[in-house]
């Protein structure tokens, strides 16, 4: 019988710990497409699951995890993919309800599978994975409502995380005024390169008081939430716009509701997990064109299967930069 090397998460006597375990093919997820995995990659939340540091993520074990995977189709009993066929597929319950990308071997719904854009490799499409879907889809979503690069400047706030370094490679590219915000004096070169025009020191900031503080910003990309997010709802310009995709500074939002109804201003959600697959392929079509990041090189680098767990305490720990693409054939 055919197996796969993969990285299964196991519950052992309420303990949440992932290995490399050899899991029979037809034991792997469900669907209609089998894909040979070249390349996987590292989120926040894949380090969440596989630790349990962030509660309950996976909901059945064991289960494979990753929940992006990027290769070529073996078989398809779905007309829209044949063998061959180079494919993506990120999000939905991939790594969480359903084996994941951390595998030799995928298998996975079609309504899930994206054909690898013109302009995109398999490197590429998990260089960006989920963290650059989720750029993108916010990108895509403010530009829906009006962000344009004449209004003001725009701030990236958690800037040296994975969407976030990508998001700023993309507006900079776009002709944003990009400012970015970080803890880590030591990434200020690196946000310079991406193409930060201004940086801040989030440890010596003033975050302010008041329900309105003085106006700054067209729009914020925020992956920090918490007091840092009721912050930008109080910053920005008259019509300002705010992509909330991250959490890493708390769940809570406290702010009021002024900065909506006297400058108008407008939150916007980016769930990149269940977004509907015709905007999810306008997405990635733009990630491979005009909004693919400049310096995806600079901001990926590789790791093996065997590398996760140290990689996942790093993550946790915040002492990471940019994107880990995990080699997997």
């Amino acid at each position: 019988m055919e197996h796969a090397q993969t990285y299964r998460i196991f519950n052992e006597n309420n303990k949440i710990e992932g290995r490399i375990t050899d899991v029979p093919v037809a034991d792997i997820g469900r669907g209609e497409v089998v894909f040979k995995t070249a390349y996987s990659s590292v989120n926040f939340k894949d380090a969440l699951a596989a630790t349990g540091v962030g509660g309950k993520i996976i909901r059945n074990y064991p289960l494979i995890g990753g929940i992006d995977a990027a290769g070529t189709v073996v078989s398809s009993s779905d007309g829209r993919f044949k063998p061959g066929d180079e494919v993506i597929c990120t999000s939905y319950d991939m790594g969480v309800a359903h084996d994941g990308g951390f595998s030799t071997i995928c298998r996975v719904p079609a309504d899930w599978v994206v054909p690898l854009p013109q302009g995109l490799s398999l490197f590429d499409a998990m260089a960006l994975g989920t963290a650059g879907y989720t750029a993108g889809l916010a990108v895509e979503l403010l530009e829906l409502n009006g962000m344009a690069p004449n209004n003001g400047k725009v701030l990236v706030n958690g800037a040296t995380g994975g969407v976030a370094s990508l998001a700023i490679d993309m507006l900079a590219a776009k002709g944003y005024g990009v400012t970015a915000i970080t803890g880590k004096a030591a990434a200020h070169e690196f946000l310079r390169q991406l193409g930060a025009a201004e940086i801040l020191d989030r440890n010596s900031m003033e975050l302010g008081t008041r329900p309105l503080e003085k106006p700054l910003w067209a729009a914020a990309f925020d992956s920090v939430g918490g007091e840092q997010l009721g912050w930008l709802t109080r910053t920005l310009l008259p019509q300002g716009l705010i992509a909330s995709f991250g959490n890493a500074g708390g769940i809570e939002l406290n702010t009021t509701v002024l900065p909506f109804i006297l400058r108008g201003a407008r939150l916007i959600g980016v769930d990149s997990a269940t977004t509907p697959m015709p905007l999810r392929r306008r997405v990635w079509g733009r990630l491979a064109s005009d909004l693919k990041p400049r310096h995806l090189a600079d901001i990926a680098h590789v790791i093996s299967l065997t590398d996760l767990p140290d990689y996942f305490a790093r993550m946790l720990k915040g002492d990471i930069r940019g994107r880990a693409v995990v080699k997997i054939l």
